[in-house]
């Protein structure tokens, strides 16, 4: 997380606009793409890179285990490989994650079958908070061990010595479909993994290793691992983040008389959820110039102005939306009618409680909200009722919701005082230059 600190005031609604942007780099692919890089065989290559905050612990924590990095120029990075268990430190060397999630439990697959292992993993004061309980056990299936009794960062882990391949039935969270995919890598004999059609997360660790088809087999629901082969050198472009260009659908859906182009943006069937259930309940989203780039489906997304009906997602959105869910409950609250979000239990695991927060949220400016574990109701009206309040988001570490807010502020013309702002640099460094373009006003205070 960068040291400066700073808040973001929004104090007027965004007028039309008819713009085409360039969102971030895909945060997602980016950090997945140096993993896989640092413990393959040779020189890898990759282009386009997002440059936030999580990207660069991911590459802090590859210098510290003896991985080369080197910088081409921006946006470029060459890796040069040190192929399966090479990955070494000295006892006892602490790993900080910083804000990522994807960046720890991956980090720890990998290392779990690294042979000689003996790290702390930390992150911070967001990342600490966040359960790791399924992420260990899986790991001690492996035969890696951990502190006794502790689910949280920081966490002492010890490598297996003897790591063998394991059966999984992975669920919606593909940061521990990609911790078991990593551990199998180097472990003895085969790792299976099952994945059932509702169960199924984005798919970019497995997009990456198709490139080394004697390590992956993928038939139908089945995902096979081979332990102990060698991992050809990557080439990738990482296309833009679908999660990042979600803000930007919303406040265009919402401004009248406005159009806007996202240029290359990662249009992958698992990741493209929010704008699926978005176009079924009214809104002009189209997806235009497809092609296929390292295995994964490129594009522009077109959006007009648009009246939505009120949103009702089932369950099965969850695993193809889990960053967009705070953006969509702020579309949510513009239209009018109850919509209902299902099978949103693992929100409460993410950088905050994101439900909660964001009911506390829509709750400052006069909507309505339910919430239960599972399910979250939210009764919509296209004009809010308190335009003379202030939203006011305090210090939660949660990058979406500091975005979700101020397009809420912007799509509103509600004013917000957001703290903490400077954590959205972790995923969308980019974020208020493109507001800005739009024609956003906003005060940065320090």
């Amino acid at each position: 997380m960068p040291n400066q600190s700073y808040s973001v005031i929004s104090k007027n609604k965004i007028g039309s606009f008819d713009k085409t942007i360039k969102v971030d780099s895909d945060k997602s692919i980016s950090i997945r793409a140096f993993l896989i890089s640092s413990i393959s065989q040779g020189i890898s290559q990759i282009n386009n890179v997002l440059e936030s905050e999580d990207v660069f612990s991911t590459i802090k924590c590859l210098k510290k285990l003896g991985v080369k990095i080197k910088k081409i120029k921006r946006n470029e990075y060459k890796i040069f490989g040190k192929g399966l268990g090479s990955l070494y430190t000295k006892n006892n060397t602490l790993l900080d994650c910083g804000n990522s999630g994807t960046l720890a439990r991956l980090l720890i697959g990998i290392l779990s079958s690294t042979p000689d292992i003996k790290v702390t993993i930390t992150g911070d004061k967001s990342l600490k908070k966040r359960n790791m309980s399924k992420l260990i056990d899986l790991m001690c299936r492996f035969g890696a061990s951990f502190d006794k009794n502790k689910n949280y960062f920081p966490l002492k882990m010890i490598s297996s010595s003897i790591p063998l391949g394991i059966n999984y039935e992975s669920g919606f969270s593909a940061q521990l479909k990609s911790a078991v995919i990593l551990a199998g890598l180097n472990s003895f004999g085969l790792t299976t993994i099952l994945e059932k059609k509702e169960n199924r997360s984005r798919n970019h660790t497995e997009n990456l290793l198709i490139t080394s088809p004697e390590v992956l087999k993928r038939k139908k629901n089945e995902i096979k691992i081979i332990g102990k082969n060698i991992l050809n050198p990557l080439k990738v472009f990482v296309p833009g983040d679908p999660s990042s260009a979600a803000f930007f659908t919303a406040i265009t859906l919402f401004s009248k008389n406005s159009k806007i182009r996202i240029k290359n943006v990662c249009l992958n069937p698992r990741r493209i959820g929010f704008y699926i259930l978005l176009k079924k309940h009214g809104a002009k989203i189209n997806f235009k110039n497809k092609r296929i780039i390292n295995n994964e489906i490129v594009g522009d997304i077109f959006v007009s102005s648009s009246n939505l009906k009120p949103i009702n997602a089932s369950a099965k959105y969850y695993p193809s939306t889990t960053d967009e869910y705070v953006i969509l409950f702020v579309c949510a609250s513009m239209i009018s009618g109850i919509s209902v979000f299902r099978g949103i239990s693992e929100l409460s695991n993410k950088e905050s409680s994101r439900a909660f927060e964001m009911k506390k949220i829509l709750n400052q400016v006069g909507i309505k909200c339910n919430v239960k574990l599972n399910e979250m109701k939210i009764y919509g009206m296209k004009k809010t009722k308190n335009i003379n309040t202030v939203i006011k988001v305090k210090k939660l570490n949660d990058h979406r919701i500091c975005m979700a807010t101020m397009c809420l502020s912007l799509i509103t013309g509600i004013k917000s005082n957001i703290k903490n702002f400077e954590t959205v640099d972790t995923s969308s460094p980019s974020f208020l230059k493109i507001i800005k373009s739009l024609g956003g006003q906003y005060e940065i205070k320090k």
